[in-house]
């Protein structure tokens, strides 16, 4: 899925004849639990890059994908991390299997990335380039790859993340779309996000799934689609929480009629540091529908922005805390960048029309390499040009959003978790929810 080879030769550096194997490890296991920027949802939207991709071959390599990445790198870690003869923990880390490797012929970027292993209890091996991390790399619990490294291992698994400098600015986002990096993570800012990470990857427990929801052009529906199925997974008894990821929305708690309900907004947010504890942040989180959601105050004051480091901590916390996280993304190219990043699989969806299908194929220049599918938002008869559109647009057809009679009147009266009864809502809802199964803990 991820390109082998990309345009340009890589920066002169003088390999090592054999990759460096460095115990760091702190005897606890536990790393910081401070939460700093990472690519995705942190510290790289304000590094100034892009997360477009290269144009070709993206559309192809993301149809293609048959289970989400980040869902097969989760699998890995839990299967080689479990603690054995009843050890204490962290006595188990000086095993081969819990081991991080990073790929870069960056001295500076090799010292940086040892002292944050270091915090997160961890062991760390590093190769110069891809021909000697080859032997490493699908045995690693985590990989890293350097911004300076242009090429990978034939038949490997893609990176976990990708770590590089600031003011690498664009490159560091094409090329992590290039290579097929989970996420990006813009050192020295990221340093804590990137400790935390690589604690939690040696965990048993994976977290939930995240799924971002986002519309191919707009007024496609996405807010509405992620409403009811979040509804409908909340009826069949999941922890699930609504993130609204678009500051320019109008405000999530709106369409939900629920902008008196108790409980923290993101501006509230806003002077958060540091690791955010799942069980408070669920406490302190309003209710609707069932579920949990975190939303920007639907009024007309502008309102104060979120560090993007405040974000990322939300966004981990969210995963330890519920099974089930939809994020609603939005369009904007700074929604994007802070919230997809950090998703697990996506949806896009679109109306059963030509230009929605244009925009759409647009749109994936700006998405993560992630598992991505498209849900058709149109008539039952829409679904017979579903297979076209998804083919023109470059996706496998996930879904059809039903058109409900009343649902533009419904979204400004606050009554879409009414709609959301309606026997062809909770279809749809059941059909997404069928196929996010085995992904969902």
């Amino acid at each position: 899925m991820s390109r082998q080879h990309l345009q340009g030769p890589p920066p002169d550096r003088t390999p090592n004849p054999t990759p460096e194997r460095t115990p760091v490890s702190t005897g606890s296991g536990s790393g910081p639990v401070a939460a700093s920027a990472s690519a995705p949802g942190a510290a790289d939207p304000a590094s100034g890059g892009s997360a477009g991709p290269p144009e070709q071959g993206r559309a192809q390599r993301r149809s293609s994908r048959a289970a989400p990445a980040r869902a097969a790198t989760r699998s890995a870690t839990a299967a080689g991390s479990a603690p054995a003869g009843g050890r204490a923990p962290g006595a188990w880390l000086p095993a081969e299997s819990a081991e991080t490797l990073l790929v870069t012929g960056f001295d500076f970027l090799r010292g940086e990335v040892e002292r944050i292993v270091a915090a997160a209890g961890g062991q760390l091996r590093v190769a110069a380039d891809a021909t000697e991390a080859a032997p490493f790399w699908d045995t690693a619990a985590v990989v890293l790859v350097g911004s300076d490294i242009r090429e990978l291992p034939p038949r490997r698994r893609a990176p976990a993340v990708l770590v590089g400098l600031g003011g690498e600015g664009d490159s560091l986002w094409h090329l992590a779309a290039a290579l097929g990096a989970e996420r990006v993570a813009v050192l020295p800012d990221a340093a804590a996000w990137l400790a935390e990470y690589l604690s939690r990857s040696r965990s048993p427990e994976a977290g939930g799934l995240v799924l971002g929801v986002t519309g191919g052009c707009g007024g496609a529906g996405a807010t509405t689609a992620a409403i009811w199925i979040a509804q409908a997974a909340a009826e069949w008894g999941a922890r699930v929480l609504l993130i609204d990821g678009d500051p320019w929305g109008g405000g999530l708690e709106l369409a939900l009629a629920a902008e008196e309900s108790p409980g923290l907004r993101w501006t509230d947010l806003s002077e958060a540091s540091g690791s955010i504890d799942p069980e408070q942040l669920s406490d302190a989180l309003p209710v609707a529908g069932g579920f949990s959601f975190l939303s920007w105050p639907g009024s007309r004051e502008r309102q104060p922005g979120v560090e993007a480091a405040t974000v990322g901590g939300v966004l981990d916390a969210a995963r330890r805390g519920y099974e089930l996280v939809l994020v609603d993304i939005g369009r904007g190219t700074e929604p994007l960048r802070t919230f997809a990043w950090d998703c697990d699989r996506i949806l896009v969806v679109a109306p059963a029309q030509l230009k929605a299908a244009v925009s759409s194929a647009r749109l994936l220049q700006e998405l993560p390499p992630v598992d991505t599918a498209l849900v058709i938002r149109g008539k039952a008869g829409a679904i017979l040009d579903g297979p076209l559109i998804a083919e023109s647009v470059g996706l496998p057809l996930q879904g059809l959003v039903p058109e409900v009679k009343g649902t533009a009147n419904a979204t400004e009266l606050g009554r879409l978790l009414e709609m959301g009864r309606r026997r062809t809502v909770r279809r749809f809802a059941a059909s997404i929810l069928d196929l996010l199964g085995g992904d969902l803990p």
